[in-house]
């Protein structure tokens, strides 16, 4: 039995998402709500779990705390949309086919292409033996075992960008008996206003951070790393935060890439080589007047719906409309009980408003916990996921001539 038979029309046509991130479940909760009721349209999301990796806690996840028990296939109960769990291994965008595990194909006619970033271990060497990431739940777990195990010593924490600053606080916090280096080129909340940037660095000061700036590691090695400069530091654990690298399927499939392989899109999402795929999160290259975005929850859940709504519309013999977003804030935990957010301007730059301390924790805590209950209203009420900051002036494209 074919795909468009299954779900008894000859003519529903087949999207497949790829990836169930952020970005990949707001398009599949988005589409499927607003579809469902057509009968015409068949949603399958595929993701190599079924439980929902937090990617905002996952530095809680390397420090051993729990966290909450959140289902893929239960959330997509009763939008019509099926879940495939596999890796994915390749994609043929002239044939429109996914390969799952190697041995499964699943064809398409629209793909939603979802597959986020991952550290970046290639860059240097040792990094990718030796150095923890925090690139899914399981990595982080490893990090926690490891933690666990030590019980006192050394934890390198390179990359001093905010995943850095809030692994190395955190650590910093449940792990009293260890010693903590963050190492960055450059000062840790670089791109916070002055007042917020110093509340960063006295934060990780009160919890015992060592915060060394404008080094670099240029190797990785099983008890140590070495820098630029011809210094080292003898380490129990490294954990790698600098830098990001995306799936190298996209370019295997021929998309259109930018030189860091993210596909690059139009101004509706969908790939500029490949109109029928559709590209969110991390994993596109998506233009707007300020520059590329940069990968976060607050733009990768927004470029999901969007891609959901451009697909609806195609499907009712519409045109997509632009997207357009607009940054508006940075928030970073400093441990379980301190934080800081800095409020941003649509390009991201900084605002002079920031919050500090238990203000800044609530705010924290009510961000990163938004999107799954944001998933829960879609599924309900799908236009409730439709509005986010359009960014004004900042987000129009002005057409070269």
């Amino acid at each position: 039995m074919s795909a468009r038979q299954e779900t008894g029309t000859a003519t529903a046509h087949r999207v497949v998402i790829l990836g169930a991130g952020y970005a990949g479940m707001a398009a599949a909760v988005q589409l499927a709500a607003r579809t469902r009721r057509h009968g015409n349209v068949r949603v399958t999301v595929v993701n190599a779990r079924e439980r929902f990796t937090e990617r905002m806690r996952l530095h809680m996840t390397a420090t051993g705390q729990p966290l909450a028990e959140l289902s893929i296939p239960r959330l997509l109960e009763g939008t019509g949309a099926r879940f495939v769990r596999g890796w994915v291994t390749a994609v043929d965008a002239d044939a429109r086919t996914v390969r799952i595990d190697d041995d499964r194909v699943l064809p398409y006619d629209t793909l939603v292409y979802g597959l986020g970033g991952v550290a970046d271990t290639s860059a240097v060497p040792g990094a990718e033996d030796h150095a923890y990431t925090l690139s899914g739940a399981q990595d982080a777990e490893l990090l926690a075992d490891r933690l666990e195990r030590l019980g006192g010593g050394t934890v390198v924490v390179a990359g001093s960008g905010l995943t850095g600053v809030e692994s190395a606080a955190e650590i910093a916090e449940r792990h009293p008996e260890l010693n903590v280096v963050l190492l960055g080129r450059r000062e840790p909340g670089a791109d916070m206003n002055p007042r917020a940037r110093a509340y960063v660095r006295a934060a990780l000061g009160r919890l015992g951070v060592q915060v060394r700036t404008g080094v670099e590691v240029a190797k990785v090695l099983p008890d140590a790393v070495e820098l630029a400069d011809g210094g080292s530091i003898a380490a129990d654990a490294v954990l790698w935060t600098s830098g990001t690298r995306v799936s190298p399927l996209a370019a295997a499939a021929g998309l259109a890439v930018d030189e860091r392989g993210r596909v690059v899109t139009d101004a509706a999402l969908r790939s500029v080589s490949h109109p029928e795929v559709y590209a969110v999160g991390d994993a596109a290259a998506i233009r707007q007047g300020y520059g590329v975005m940069h990968g976060t929850c607050q733009g990768g859940m927004p470029t999901g719906v969007h891609a959901a709504l451009s697909i609806d519309r195609v499907l009712r013999g519409r045109q997509p409309k632009p997207f357009r977003f607009g940054y508006y804030h940075t928030p970073v935990s400093l441990g379980r009980n301190d934080a800081v957010v800095q409020f941003t301007r649509p390009d991201d730059s900084p605002r002079r408003i920031c919050l500090t301390g238990r203000t800044a924790v609530r705010y924290k805590e009510t961000v990163t916990a938004s999107p799954w209950p944001t998933y829960g209203r879609m599924k309900k009420m799908p236009a409730s996921g439709a509005f986010w900051p359009r960014g004004g002036r900042f987000t129009r494209v002005r057409e070269t001539r």
